[in-house]
């Protein structure tokens, strides 16, 4: 690949030269490259998961320009040669991480991060035999790390069930089994 330079040739070219160049611009800036031809190879497993999860993390991110508060807010996080959808799309890609849950007295505090943004954090409580004793949503905290949950209790030989979820909707689940 080659970044072109103040060519008076091939400022107003873009497109193929035979099967041999492509020249096309991007940021402003003009690039001669290779021309890209079709893999003969069989794509391998982790190539078609990958292409599956991107065409998951599209369709999310096409859903997600529909509301005018949301493309604002991706927006508003693009870079240079960037647009909302990039951002969402890069946002739908992966699932938000619960780092750690722990407990104070009868609270229930979640760390949860995300490249862009935790939209929610759902608790759940359950008891030894797995009956829900109680469910809700967390709350976030003043470091925007932290979420928090007051139970009513914490039953023993129970276990409590975290899921954070996204704004484009992805969800990590996690568990801890209380003593």
């Amino acid at each position: 690949m080659a970044i072109v330079k103040d060519n008076i040739l091939l400022q107003l070219v873009r497109g193929s030269i035979g099967r041999q160049i492509t020249i096309y611009e991007r940021n402003g800036q003009i690039i001669m490259a290779k021309k890209r031809r079709p893999s003969n190879k069989k794509p391998t497993q982790k190539q078609l998961e990958a292409r599956y999860k991107m065409t998951v993390a599209a369709d999310l991110a096409r859903d997600m320009m529909n509301d005018p508060a949301i493309k604002a807010y991706y927006a508003s996080l693009a870079g240079p040669g960037q647009n909302a959808y990039n951002m969402a799309v890069k946002d739908a890609y992966r699932s938000p991480e619960v780092q750690n849950i722990r407990l104070e007295d009868t609270a229930v505090v979640v760390t949860a991060k995300d490249e862009f943004r935790v939209a929610e954090v759902q608790v759940q409580v359950l008891d030894a035999e797995g009956t829900v004793k109680e469910c809700g949503a967390a709350v976030l905290g003043r470091n925007g790390i932290d979420w928090y949950y007051q139970a009513d209790a914490l039953p023993a030989g129970g276990k409590i069930i975290v899921t954070a979820a996204d704004l484009p909707g992805r969800k990590t689940v996690r568990e801890l089994l209380l003593v």
